[in-house]
C-alpha cells in the first residue's frame, strides 16, 4: 500500500514564502509533473547515498550495519557488512570509498583491494559520541561532523572536525552548533555548508589554505518549520549550478547558491538524506527511514567524484 502512495505522489513545491504557490518557480529544476517514486523499502535506517560514476549508487542501513549498491537496472545487493553503523560516504582522491561509523566511532576506508582500514577515530582528545557525515576537498583532507547522540545534552560540545590529508587526528573546525549534521563543499572548492538538526539555521564558512575554517556565518534559514519543532536539517546535496538540496522535517528544502528559498520536495517519511545520480547525474536520489526514494530533475549533480 505505501508503494503504491509514493509511486502516486506528485511532488508539489511552494515557492518563496510559506502559502504562496507557483508553478514556473523552479524552471530547470523540478519539472511540475514530476513524480516520487519509491525505489525499495524494508531496511532499517537508510542513508549515506553515493552516486557511482555508472550511474548506480551506494547506501547504507545505517541500524543494519551493511552497506548497499543500487546498480543502473535498479537492483540492490549488499556489498559491505559488520561496518559499525556506518552513515556518511564519502569518495577520497583515489576513488575508495570512506565511511563514517556511528557506533565504531571512527572512519573507514573500503579499498578497492577488499581490504578495510582505520583512517582516524577524531582528534586524539575527544573520543567522537556518534559521527554522522563526511565530505572529502580537493586536497584529500575530510570534513567531517560529529553531532553526539540523542537527546541533546546542554552545555555538551559538538563537533565540525577537519582532517588534514594524511593525517590521524582531526582537528576541531568548529565546536558552536547545537547539532552539526549534513556538509557539502561549494563548486569552487572555498565554502563549507553545514546543516544542523535543531537549529533552522544552515551555516556557512570560508575554508582557509589550510583547511581551517573562518568567518562562520549563516548560508540560509529553513522555511516552514512550526515554532519549538526541530529543523530536522540532515544530509545535503549541491546541484552543478551551486543549489543546495537538504533534507529537512518537511522533505528537501532548496536554496539557490545565495541561500534564498527556492521550494520543498515533500517525502513520505522523514528524510535522512540525499545525493544526484543516474543517467547524467540527473536523478535525485533520497533516503529516508525505511526507504529508497528517486525524483527525475531538470538539473544534474556537481561535475566531479561523489557528492
Amino acid at each position: 500500500m505505501r508503494s503504491a502512495i509514493a509511486l502516486a505522489v506528485i511532488v508539489s513545491v511552494f515557492i518563496g514564502c510559506a502559502g504562496t504557490a507557483s508553478n514556473g518557480g523552479l524552471s530547470g529544476v523540478i519539472a511540475p509533473e514530476a513524480k516520487l517514486e519509491l525505489v525499495r523499502e524494508g531496511f532499517q535506517f537508510t542513508e549515506g547515498p553515493l552516486p557511482m560514476a555508472d550511474g548506480g549508487l551506494y547506501f547504507t542501513d545505517l541500524r543494519a550495519s551493511k552497506v548497499h549498491r543500487l546498480d543502473p537496472r535498479g537492483n540492490i545487493s549488499t556489498v559491505y557488512e559488520n561496518t559499525g553503523e556506518t552513515n556518511g560516504l564519502a569518495y577520497d582522491l583515489n576513488g575508495e570509498v570512506l565511511g563514517i561509523e556511528a557506533a565504531g566511532k571512527r572512519i573507514r576506508r573500503f579499498g578497492a583491494d577488499g581490504r578495510v582500514s582505520e583512517v582516524s577515530r577524531g582528534d586524539g582528545i575527544h573520543q567522537m559520541l556518534q559521527p554522522n557525515d563526511l565530505i572529502v576537498d580537493t586536497k584529500g583532507g575530510i570534513y567531517f561532523t560529529d553531532p553526539g547522540p540523542r537527546p541533546v545534552v546542554a552545555g555538551r560540545k559538538v563537533y565540525v572536525y577537519y582532517l588534514p590529508p594524511g593525517a590521524k587526528n582531526a582537528l576541531v573546525a568548529d565546536d558552536r552548533m547545537i547539532r552539526p549534521n549534513g556538509l557539502t563543499i561549494s563548486l569552487d572548492g572555498k565554502v563549507l555548508i553545514v546543516a544542523d538538526t535543531v537549529d533552522q539555521t544552515i551555516w556557512q564558512y570560508d575554508i582557509q589554505v589550510d583547511g581551517k575554517l573562518a568567518n562562520r556565518r549563516p548560508f540560509a534559514r529553513m522555511q516552514n518549520i512550526a515554532a519549538g519543532e526541530d529543523s530536522g536539517g540532515d544530509g545535503l546535496a549541491i546541484d552543478f549550478e551551486g543549489r543546495i538540496f537538504v533534507t529537512s522535517v518537511t522533505g528537501i528544502q532548496m536554496f539557490d547558491r545565495g541561500g534564498r528559498y527556492l521550494g520543498n520536495i515533500p517525502v513520505l517519511r522523514k528524510s535522512t538524506n540525499v545525493a544526484f545520480s543516474g543517467p547524467d547525474k540527473s536523478v535525485l536520489y533520497i533516503t529516508a527511514r525505511e526507504g529508497v526514494y528517486k525524483i527525475q530533475t531538470l538539473t544534474r549533480g556537481p561535475d566531479r567524484r561523489g557528492k
